[in-house]
């Protein structure tokens, strides 16, 4: 997971490179051997109550030492029964939601599991369902190698809004749909019964074989993992959507009566790719997607070990900024015609997962590092590998940060530091590793740690008892050390230098700003942001301070000097400064004619504006900005930016005050609101006014789409 589907329908791309049969027995082998779980569903759909009524058969094989007297299901959905329950990574995404949809009441964002009995061989079980736990007493204890199948009639009750069970406009988010067996832990002698997390995931299940029948009105589509047929005799108006998913660890559905999809197979896999068709030209992204997919799934499936389904599906939905991982699918918000399948590393983080979660499975409460360390490192490894040097290596290289936690920490541990210390610190401790034995022997390992953990759950202890294996004692006790002691940090031989921080911080920036800008079609040429985009790109940059001013003045330009070239050394981005009369006029019309530029002061002490002030009133008017007016009201301050007097190409960006210097109480907002204008992650600014107390009264802005995803809670 990042903090952003079946083969009956083909309206996309025609199959490219028809599967093989051999491949495809191949992999159809590769998950024959029968898992100790196998469930057999029966369930229907009610899309207008937004239930399901379910009946569910589980076989379970006792593969413990330990003898069974009861048998535990995790009954997640119950998360849903209140919202102090519920995980608060979706807390934003429902209030938005409910301010758009006031007719919904609170009650409509939550829901839960009703389980109405458990049998075995038609007689009752006593059976408890509490805390998202459900415990089932056997009638005869279950000794180890011994197998019991037990069935369970469930009502489940769909919550409106955002949540990873949840329906939303016209389409269904379906996980935890269903009791599922917890994991036993034979070490401890006990189940695992925790609810669900509230900050993070508790995704953790031993890999099963699933049948699944689901009965769903004709004209629904539903994506699931496995191989999907689908029958329409089932009743008038409606299908039964049907699928057989061997040795699959998690098993969520997705489903909608919009879904468009493409589909594509290549080498004995099919990639199919969910979307809503909203956009022209969407399906070429879709295409570029399912590409960049076979791709990563081809690199890991090398390096590590081969991918063994025939089918991986993606699906988009309207969760935003959040993308989630199941097995054989996944989940994306929906993708805009200017994305850019090649940059995209969140879709790629997803797709590292099948390794990192869905065939080597881990408990993801109290090791969280297993998944999500191994697949943020893969991203970049499937980067590097790509000759994408701004999201390969460099990205882990440049972090010389510390976190006061452990990278083995467990979910409560952490608290709200999971993507620091799990992501970021965590690939980068797998980095190290990587470094200190090198590409072929760190491969080896990889494929040897999958060997033996593939349909399995592992453990930090069981990834260290592999490199030690397989890489010596030493690479243990680094990796140990690493994982284990807080404040972790790269060995300064596998960091950047500082020159090629900035350089990489200058390559980044100038990335973000492109990429950025180009989410608004039509943006006027007159943007503040665009100043430091040009500079990004190479264009020259002037700033020019007026220099016959008071003391009080002068102090706060060089305090906004500062702040603006500090983030110009930082990027690497090479820039004139003039302060001096004389400098000014004999620059005018050579250097600065060609320079973009960033204005200070006020308007009648800057001596670059009183020299062109005739052009720059007519170029303001064109941006619909009153200078005469605005600059003559008392107490007025603010910021425009119009085309240079001298040059159509460039810029000129002037940040402004009407008296002799800012109010102690309006300096703090005039710098805020500097260094949010020329950002990349917040609307893009023509001009804007402030008060005197530095709050804004007038602005001309067009919204930035990406603005929600840096918004601080």
């Amino acid at each position: 997971m990042i903090l952003t589907a079946c083969p009956i329908i083909n309206t996309g791309s025609a199959a490219a490179n028809a599967a093989p049969v051999s491949a495809i027995t191949q992999a159809t082998k590769d998950i024959q051997a029968q898992a100790p779980i196998q469930y057999r569903i029966q369930a229907r759909l009610d899309e207008k109550k937004m239930t399901i009524e379910g009946s569910e058969s589980i076989t379970y094989r006792n593969t413990s030492k330990d003898t069974l007297k009861q048998l535990v299901f995790h009954t997640y959905a119950d998360a849903n029964l209140s919202e102090s329950t519920q995980t608060t990574m979706f807390k934003h995404s429902n209030e938005e939601i409910s301010k758009n949809n006031p007719d919904k009441k609170p009650e409509d964002f939550l829901g839960g599991i009703d389980i109405e009995k458990v049998t075995t061989g038609g007689q009752a079980l006593d059976f408890s369902n509490k805390n998202q736990a459900m415990s089932v007493k056997l009638e005869q204890p279950l000794q180890p190698g011994e197998s019991v199948s037990v069935q369970v009639h469930f009502n489940l009750k769909i919550p409106y809004g955002s949540q990873r069970l949840s329906y939303y406009k016209d389409i269904i988010n379906g996980a935890h749909w269903f009791p599922v067996m917890s994991v036993y832990d034979e070490t401890k002698h006990e189940w695992d019964s925790k609810p669900y997390s509230k900050t993070f995931e508790t995704d953790y299940y031993t890999s099963a074989d699933y049948e699944v029948q689901f009965n769903v009105p004709d004209e629904y589509q539903v994506v699931m993992p496995g191989t999907i047929t689908t029958r329409d005799d089932a009743e008038t108006g409606r299908k039964v959507v049907s699928t057989v998913a061997k040795n699959t660890r998690e098993f969520a559905f997705f489903a909608s009566p919009n879904f468009k999809v493409d589909s594509v197979t290549r080498n004995g896999l099919t990639v199919e790719y969910y979307y809503f068709d909203n956009q022209p030209g969407k399906k070429k992204i879709v295409d570029g997607y399912i590409d960049q997919a076979f791709k990563a799934i081809d690199f890991f499936s090398d390096k590590y070990g081969k991918y063994p389904y025939p089918e991986f599906r993606i699906v988009e939905s309207y969760v935003e900024g959040v993308a989630i991982e199941y097995s054989r699918l996944i989940q994306m918000g929906q993708i805009g015609i200017n994305s850019a399948p090649e940059q995209d590393t969140v879709f790629v983080h997803e797709i590292a997962h099948q390794w990192f979660h869905a065939l080597i499975g881990n408990n993801s409460e109290t090791e969280s590092f297993l998944d999500e360390g191994f697949a943020d490192f893969s991203k970049v490894y499937f980067s590097e590998k790509q000759g994408d040097t701004m999201n390969g290596f460099k990205s882990i290289q440049f972090d010389d940060s510390t976190v006061d936690k452990a990278i083995a920490s467990t979910n409560d541990e952490v608290g709200d530091w999971a993507s620091p210390v799990y992501y970021d610190k965590g690939r980068q401790a797998i980095y190290q590793l990587y470094r200190s034995v090198g590409e072929e022997k760190f491969d080896a390992f990889m494929k040897e740690y999958f060997k033996r953990y593939v349909y399995q759950n592992a453990t930090i202890d069981g990834l260290l008892q592999t490199i030690e294996d397989v890489l010596g004692k030493e690479a243990r006790n680094d990796m140990k050390k690493a994982l284990y002691e807080p404040n972790f940090a790269l060995k300064p031989e596998y960091q950047l230098s500082n020159e090629e921080k900035t350089a990489y911080l200058h390559d980044q920036f100038q990335s973000l700003y492109e990429s950025a800008l180009t989410q608004v079609p039509n943006l006027p040429f007159e943007t503040m942001s665009r100043v430091m985009d040009k500079a990004l790109q190479g264009e020259p940059l002037a700033i020019v301070v007026s220099d016959q001013v008071s003391k009080a003045a002068n102090k706060q330009q060089e305090a906004m000097v500062n702040q603006l070239t500090t983030l110009l050394d930082l990027t690497g981005v090479k820039y004139d400064l003039i302060q001096d009369r004389q400098e000014l006029k004999r620059k005018m019309k050579k250097e600065l004619a060609t320079s973009n530029l960033i204005v200070l002061g006020k308007a009648k002490s800057n001596g670059f504006v009183q020299a062109l002030k005739s052009s720059i009133i007519d170029r303001a008017t064109h941006i619909g900005f009153q200078w005469k007016t605005t600059m003559n009201q008392p107490s007025a301050a603010g910021a425009y930016v119009i085309k240079h007097p001298y040059n159509q190409n460039r810029l000129m960006l002037h940040y402004f005050w009407n008296e002799d210097h800012l109010s102690s109480g309006s300096l703090e907002p005039f710098m805020m609101k500097m260094q949010e204008s020329i950002g990349f992650s917040n609307a893009y600014y023509q001009y804007y006014m402030l008060d005197k107390t530095g709050k804004a009264t007038l602005d001309k802005k067009v919204e930035n789409p990406l603005s929600k995803f840096f918004a601080e809670e």
